[in-house]
């Protein structure tokens, strides 16, 4: 059984608000305000750890993909420390969304993001 609750919904708009801030400061200010000092992401891409080393596959990410954004796709569904939600990379231009994941991430006491495990489900053949 699912439980939706306002802890996992916050980590969740937090971790978009991270994902989608622009600019080293703003990314650097988002990062520290959804993970924890020693928080991690992992994906099929990157394996990191710490605010600097998030900071820097965002900013890969904005990058690689300029005039797009990380948008939430369904709810975010949580028990515990534990929270799931898919996301899928939208060009602001004409809508289209060529990438796509799942994420599960585990909070701390605080409520801030200890740990995130990627999932990719849609890439573009380039990418």
């Amino acid at each position: 059984m699912a439980v939706r609750t306002e802890r996992h919904e916050n980590a969740a708009a937090r971790y978009f608000e991270a994902w989608n801030a622009t600019g080293p400061e703003a990314v650097a200010k988002a990062v520290a305000a959804a993970w924890a000092p020693d928080g991690g992401y992992t994906d099929p891409l990157a394996d990191v750890r710490g605010h600097e080393q998030i900071a820097a596959v965002i900013t890969a990410a904005h990058e690689q993909f300029p005039g797009f954004v990380f948008r939430p796709l369904g709810a975010v569904d949580g028990h515990h420390d534990t929270a799931r939600f898919g996301w899928e990379l939208v060009n602001e231009a004409d809508g289209s969304a060529p990438v796509a994941g799942f994420d599960v991430i585990t909070l701390d006491a605080e409520g801030r993001i200890q740990q995130v495990l990627g999932f990719l489900d849609r890439v573009p053949a380039d990418a």
